[in-house]
């Protein structure tokens, strides 16, 4: 009998210790701050010290759990802070960047939460040479629709180097659920040094009464050392204007070093014609593995009464002309 109790423990250990062995929980993030300069705003000049320059300063925590028969439990909890003053970003929310549950397996992923939308992950992980950060952020002048609420996205396998991705974010309007709703969907393919990814998005205001939209087409190449960036948007705002965004850009790596530049036009539709361009250019030097310094230069023209202002990762920025020199640590 107690070789029997012993043996059912030793049982019971072994498979405590195997669901451990499958589990595991990770803490990562972003440190992040630097020099900016700003010119060219209605209360002048600025200079400042600023956190989250190239990219957000972040502190998360990702857990995963092998389910079995090739499903996987991910959860990630993602909160946003200015190394500058210790303030909690994004608003002041716990998890602001990201706070979501995941469940992949064969035919793809499935997740609900407060998610990247698939509009701004094709800007940043694929058309825009500055990562959306520095003063040469895309999102300056392309839409800046980061994330959404409330959302629930799938994301297909890759197949073909053909792939997926469909966003709905409930809007919770009491007796409406088409108000502060949220729409988006991508579809990509990659080959090799090619990526294509063409991404949709629709927003609805607080009372379904009318929605804004954009859609946009971009790819990047790699040529040997030097990448090729190009994105093309269409947009329609809630007043019914539409414009356009053309972005081309590229990165080149020096050794470690890379340089990045972009140029962007931005199109009014409207009777108002408040076209702007903007034209940056950055550099990034690695300390080690996890370390970079950078710099960088944004400056922005606009025209008839147009109002796009240079800023960085994280701040919309009070000028039309922005110079960065910061560094980064990734852990």
């Amino acid at each position: 009998m107690i070789q029997k109790y012993i043996l059912s423990a030793m049982a019971l250990g072994l498979v405590t210790l195997g669901a451990q062995a499958q589990s595991s929980v990770t803490v990562y993030g972003v440190a992040d701050a630097g020099l900016v300069l700003e010119r060219g705003g209605s209360a002048g000049s600025v200079e400042k010290v600023s956190s989250g320059v190239a990219s957000g300063s972040r502190i998360g925590f990702r857990g995963k759990e092998d389910l079995g028969d090739g499903l996987t439990l991910t959860f990630i909890l993602e909160n946003g802070y200015a190394l500058d003053t210790g303030a909690a970003g994004q608003g002041g929310l716990l998890f602001g960047r990201q706070a979501l549950l995941c469940l992949t397996g064969r035919a793809g992923a499935l997740s609900i939460g407060r998610q990247y939308t698939p509009f701004y992950k094709a800007l940043n992980n694929v058309a825009d040479p500055f990562v959306t950060g520095m003063a040469g952020n895309a999102q300056n002048l392309f839409a800046n629709n980061s994330r959404a609420d409330n959302t629930v996205e799938y994301i297909t396998p890759r197949t073909g180097g053909f792939a997926a991705d469909v966003q709905y974010g409930f809007g919770e309007t009491a007796g409406d659920s088409a108000g502060n709703r949220y729409l988006g969907a991508s579809g990509s393919y990659e080959n090799g040094q090619l990526s294509v990814v063409i991404a949709h998005q629709r927003r609805d205001n607080s009372g379904a009464t009318a929605h804004s939209r954009n859609t946009m087409l971009v790819g990047r190449y790699r040529f040997g050392e030097v990448t090729g960036h190009v994105a093309h948007a269409r947009n329609r705002d809630l007043l019914g204007n539409d414009s356009r965004d053309t972005l081309l850009g590229f990165t080149a790596a020096l050794g470690g070093d890379k340089v990045i530049a972009s140029l962007i036009d931005h199109h009014d539709g409207s009777g108002l014609r408040q076209h702007a361009r903007q034209a940056a250019l950055g550099y990034s030097h690695p300390l080690s593995r996890r370390t970079d310094l950078y710099a960088a230069y944004g400056h922005i023209i606009n025209r008839n009464g147009a109002a796009f202002r240079v800023g960085t990762a994280i701040d919309t920025g009070s000028g039309t002309t922005g110079m960065n020199l910061g560094v980064r640590h990734v852990f």
